[in-house]
């Protein structure tokens, strides 16, 4: 019988990544920090990436990370697990008042004598 050795790499994969409970209500830069890492979080589903937002969450309660950092690394996790995340305006046609009821009252000629013939 030979028994397997795994490296730590292995097991880390092997384990279930789960989402730090580290929140702290009081202080309100940390809060909203936390809020930003847990809706990334729930979006990612990969363990490697899951890991490594705990390490960055980690870090900064830390304060081993500033919080600038802490946003812009986070800010390159929200693009991959989202989407949606860029989007592009549409673009917003407008007319004058006086265009639209010229335009209106043209419609409603047309309609009232439409059907005289």
């Amino acid at each position: 019988m030979t028994e397997e050795t795994k490296t730590p790499t292995e097991e880390a994969k092997t384990e279930e990544v789960t989402k730090l409970l580290i929140d702290d209500p009081s202080d309100f830069k940390f809060h909203a920090a936390y809020m930003a890492y847990s809706e990334t979080w729930d979006k990612i589903s990969s363990p490697d990436t899951k890991n490594e937002l705990n390490g960055i969450l980690t870090a900064l309660s830390k304060e081993e990370v500033s919080y600038s950092n802490f946003y812009r690394t986070l800010d390159d996790y929200r693009r991959q697990g989202s989407k949606h995340y860029e989007y592009s305006r549409d673009r917003i046609e407008t007319q004058r008042k006086r265009d639209w009821r010229q335009e209106r009252n043209k419609q409603e000629r047309n309609s009232r004598y439409k059907g005289r013939r």
